[in-house]
């Protein structure tokens, strides 16, 4: 037994001694590691972006494995997707950093790649990832060729001066057709075919290559490290013990733990206590320089806001900061609690995801069926359709989602009504806010330059469809001989919907579809106003154009009486525009014959037990016209 005991105790101390020396040796090398790259002009700055599915997320898994980031693993799939939506998904929400460490020419260079989402209702965290880049990965399926995201990605790296790499993915696919899509690129693009390169994300071909091309193509950053300390965020989250921590990009000069720094907005100091590398999981480390893409904490009570920046104590204050576009939402919701008495809870939920989810704005909003709320702001429907998924599913907060409108602008006329909203234009974001008709001299209807790639069989099918959405055509090029792309200006109400469903219906799933804001024009607008026996239901007010006044009047009064559960008394649903109705539609009430108890007797029995009936409905129908039962109307407010 003390033989036994003597072993055991001689293994454990050699785990320790072997674990202190692993621990030891994984400091050295990381240490050596960072010493290395204290240069900037070894530093690489790049983006992947690309149209949905064309592969970004899994060529940024190949990527880890040549670098040794991460293990070659069929279990490492889409190892920077970490949302539990994207995994269900299967697309990228957020833009997600990882540092990695790659030799080329018996250099050591570091490599900040950011993952990108592809959808258009994310295409603020694209915008924001290529501030922090000199360059990026252009992906494009060999086997789709160029699609609508395509052209917008290519656009916005234009605009920013960045380094294009072309790079065609799934070329090892049978469809695959490497010599059309680089006919593409240089047909829309001008860029040089010798210049695009080829891929397989998938099995990992030419990602040598590509590692080597960002290196040589892609220049350093240009920063300057002998100035003062100044970074701007890229993105922020909430750590349950750490408070706010951000992904910062440094433009100028260094950045250690411990360093005393302050914000832009605030002239409040705060010491820096957490500084790491992504790799995509947290590295420590003590110092960073100009050029790189680091996580900054700075404690439970730092702050930090996404596009503010983090400078020395010692900087100048009034320093000018490059100014970064305002984020115009194209989509408000109004967001209530199941129940009152968890409305502290969502409200947490809904400060914590808003801070990880810069491009949504929260305004508190009140509902007269529904209670204390919020009215939300999003760049679209897959994206208030995310956050309320990732409400329930980070937070477990069920929320009650109304319908969703698009913002208008109303020109107001009159002196007083203008005092009263101290401008002559205004906003609307809820239809209840519009003001009186009579105060109202022009409306501003929102519109979007809708980019449409279709094949050219379709291309009357398409015209159809944006006709009937008041759109009017632009100008169209021929992508190649068999895919043309077309424009029109669309209102956006007429976009947000169902456009891109039915678009893909009538082209067999074959176009694709991208939209950018082309600001508010006159249109002929009015106030619709759903009454239910004659009583106002404000969550249903909407606001429509004259020319689909008729169609949506139709449309949402057969809808509400699908939805609306049969009740004792009858209930008269009314579309109504300024006094006028529009559309009806009739709930019949339940029958209950009262006398079917009576087998004989007076007459006067008979009237009597009617009488009641008569009059027991008459009381019912006025408590409804005053006060309509909250859970009858759930399903009608839900998108």
């Amino acid at each position: 037994m003390f033989n036994y005991l003597r072993h055991i105790n001689k293994t454990w101390i050699n785990y320790v001694k072997l674990t202190r020396t692993n621990s030891y040796l994984k400091r050295m090398n990381s240490d050596d590691c960072n010493s290395k790259i204290l240069d900037y002009k070894k530093i690489r700055n790049f983006s992947i972006v690309a149209h949905v599915d064309h592969g970004k997320s899994t060529l940024a898994d190949r990527l880890l494995e040549k670098t040794g980031a991460i293990k070659p693993s069929t279990e490492n799939a889409q190892v920077l997707d970490q949302l539990q939506v994207e995994k269900e998904r299967g697309i990228t929400v957020k833009a997600v950093t990882a540092s990695l460490n790659y030799t080329y020419n018996n250099d050591s260079y570091l490599l900040n790649l950011i993952d990108t989402p592809g959808h258009v209702d994310f295409s603020n965290e694209v915008v924001r990832s290529v501030t922090a880049c000199q360059g990026v990965i252009l992906l494009v399926d060999a086997n789709e060729g160029i699609q609508a995201q395509t052209v917008a990605v290519h656009s916005l790296a234009k605009r920013n001066n960045l380094i294009i790499i072309p790079t065609l993915n799934k070329v090892d696919l049978p469809r695959a057709d490497p010599d059309k899509v680089k006919g593409q690129l240089n047909s829309l693009f001008n860029i040089d075919t010798n210049t695009v390169l080829s891929v397989s994300a998938k099995k990992g071909w030419g990602v040598e290559e590509l590692l080597q091309a960002v290196i040589t193509r892609i220049p350093p950053p240009d920063v300057d490290l002998n100035s003062y300390f100044k970074a701007h965020i890229i993105d922020t989250w909430h750590d349950k013990y750490r408070g706010v921590l951000c992904l910062a990009y440094i433009h100028s000069g260094t950045v250690e733990v411990g360093k005393a720094v302050k914000w832009k907005s605030s002239t409040k100091q705060h010491t820096v206590k957490y500084l790491a590398l992504l790799r995509p999981g947290e590295e420590p480390i003590d110092k960073a320089i100009a050029g790189q893409v680091v996580m900054v904490g700075l404690g439970p009570k730092g702050g930090g806001s996404v596009g503010d920046h983090l400078l020395s104590v010692d900087a100048v204050e009034n320093l000018e900061t490059t100014s970064t576009q305002a984020i115009k939402h194209m989509v408000y919701a109004g967001i209530f609690p199941a129940d009152q008495s968890q409305h502290v809870f969502l409200s947490d939920a809904i400060k914590k995801l808003a801070l990880n989810d810069s491009a949504v704005s929260v305004n508190v909003d009140s509902s007269p069926a529904l209670g204390q709320g919020w009215r939300v702001g999003f760049l679209g429907l897959l994206h208030l359709d995310v956050f309320t998924q990732r409400l329930l599913q980070e937070h477990k907060a069920e929320a009650i989602l109304t319908a969703p409108s698009v913002p208008y602008k109303i020109k107001l006329k009159g002196a007083k009504i203008i005092r009263h909203y101290k401008s002559e234009e205004i906003i609307i974001t809820n239809p209840l806010q519009l003001p009186d008709p009579q105060h109202i001299e022009e409306y501003y209807e929102p519109f979007v330059i809708g980019t449409i790639i279709t094949p050219v069989q379709y291309i009357g099918a398409v015209t159809t469809l944006c006709v009937d959405r008041r759109g009017s055509p632009l100008p169209s090029n021929a992508v190649d001989d068999k895919m043309t792309m077309m424009q029109f200006i669309l209102p956006l109400s007429e976009v947000v919907i169902d456009f891109h469903d039915t678009l893909k219906s009538i082209t067999s799933g074959f176009a694709s579809f991208d939209y950018q804001d082309y600001g508010f024009h006159p249109s002929a607008l009015v106030r619709m106003d759903i009454l239910l026996n004659g009583v106002l239901v404000d969550e249903l007010t909407s606001i429509v154009h004259t020319s689909r006044l008729e169609y949506n009047a139709r449309r949402l009064t057969e809808k509400l009486k699908e939805m609306i559960p049969r009740q004792m008394v009858q209930v008269a649903i009314q579309a109504v525009v300024l006094g006028k109705v529009f559309a009806r539609e009739t709930i019949k009430a339940y029958r209950k014959d009262v006398t079917a108890k009576l087998y004989g007797g007076d007459v006067t029995r008979r009237k009597k037990l009617l009488k009641q009936q008569a009059e027991g409905k008459k009381k019912m129908r006025s408590v409804a016209n005053i006060k309509i039962p909250r859970d009858t109307f759930i399903d009608v407010l839900k998108r």
